[in-house]
């Protein structure tokens, strides 16, 4: 198994303390971190996209060309490129630019974002959501192949004869379709073959393994074979006892929680908020990754038997002392890591895997 880093920048007032440290440094430790996970072994870093709420990434192309220069070894990545906002000419020329930064070390995930007050920032229908992400897709495959692009589409002004540059690196980046709630972004990833990525956040496994072996199964029926998986999880602590992981972070996560749930009101959709209110419970049945380093690793190796997956992306919550992110950074790379990696194997990213971003070398 692969293991990532992804932080969406969530950016708001300590729980507890009201603490709000200033941008300058929420971002600055962005970048530090993508440095300590890469001397750790980390295998990716991604960043979040996010254009309304207490969040401070609404410049992820920003943040991976100051990643793309800090770093020499680590695959960057997004989690996710919100497609179903942006202009598909303006993000591959964007991403063609992280990518030849990076010296070809880039792979996104796209999606339409779990947020609906930015589609009305940029003047776009939360109803037609799908489509757009759907239709920004397949144009920014075309853009990023070679020849030129003529197109007619829905939602934005016709091509004809359009090249973008710069180009890739060598060739078009690897795109991941992130997958929450609906079987559109999985259908995508399926329809050509491309790998999934699965929030695993919010709800229990089984909302997430629905549709990963949907995907499977569609792959199959487009004539592909099934692509790589993702996972994210609901969180990531550690400590030397499961009781002082829990005691520590339930100020945490129960405020959390409870934020979501006063947000969305009276909203029913699933992942809207998190099905587990209590830490007890986020632990015992969801995909909360919080205690000592051997139960998290003998959570993930669970969870693997159902989804199969090949990455592993885990978060830090920004509200911990920054000391306190970078031991459990530390402890996940040195304790947990190991211990996954006798249980599992893939060739994600490896020498036997022909799609992987082209200036990436890991073992």
């Amino acid at each position: 198994m692969r293991f990532q880093v992804l932080d969406i920048l969530p950016h708001g007032p300590h729980p507890v303390t009201g603490e709000l440290i200033s941008v300058h440094e929420r971002l600055t430790r962005v970048v530090e971190t993508a440095v300590r996970a890469e001397a750790l072994g980390f295998d990716s870093y991604a960043v979040g996209e996010r254009h309304a709420g207490e969040f401070v990434s609404s410049a992820p192309t920003v943040l991976l060309g100051a990643l793309a220069q800090a770093t020499s070894r680590i695959l960057l990545s997004t989690g996710v490129t919100v497609l179903s906002l942006l202009d598909p000419v303006r993000v591959a020329e964007d991403y063609a630019t992280i990518d030849q930064l990076s010296g070809g070390r880039l792979e996104i995930v796209i999606g339409k974002g779990n947020e609906d007050k930015h589609f009305p920032m940029f003047g776009l229908e939360p109803a037609r959501q799908y489509e757009y992400l759907t239709e920004n897709y397949e144009l920014l495959r075309l853009l990023l192949r070679d020849g030129p692009v003529s197109w007619t589409g829905t939602h934005r002004p016709d091509l004809d004869g359009v090249v973008t540059h710069p180009r890739p690196f060598d060739g078009p980046f690897r795109i991941w379709h992130g997958s929450a709630t609906s079987t559109t972004a999985v259908d995508l990833a399926a329809k050509w073959g491309d790998p999934l990525f699965t929030a695993n956040a919010l709800q229990p496994r089984e909302n997430y393994l629905v549709l990963i072996d949907r995907y499977r199964e569609q792959c199959a029926v487009h004539g592909h074979e099934p692509g790589y998986v993702g996972s994210g999880s609901g969180g990531l602590f550690l400590a030397d006892t499961d009781e002082e992981a829990v005691a520590e972070y339930r100020p945490l996560y129960e405020f959390m929680a409870a934020k979501l749930a006063a947000a969305h009101a009276g909203d029913t959709r699933k992942g809207k908020t998190m099905s587990f209110t209590t830490i007890e419970e986020a632990v015992a049945h969801g995909p909360a990754l919080v205690g000592t380093p051997e139960r998290v690793a003998e959570k993930i190796v669970d969870y693997h038997k159902s989804y199969r997956h090949d990455v592993q992306s885990v978060s830090i919550n920004p509200n911990l002392p920054y000391e306190r992110q970078q031991e459990v950074l530390q402890r996940f790379a040195e304790e947990v890591i190991p211990l996954v990696q006798r249980e599992t194997t893939t060739t994600l990213w490896g020498p036997d895997d022909p799609g992987r971003a082209k200036g990436l070398h890991l073992p």
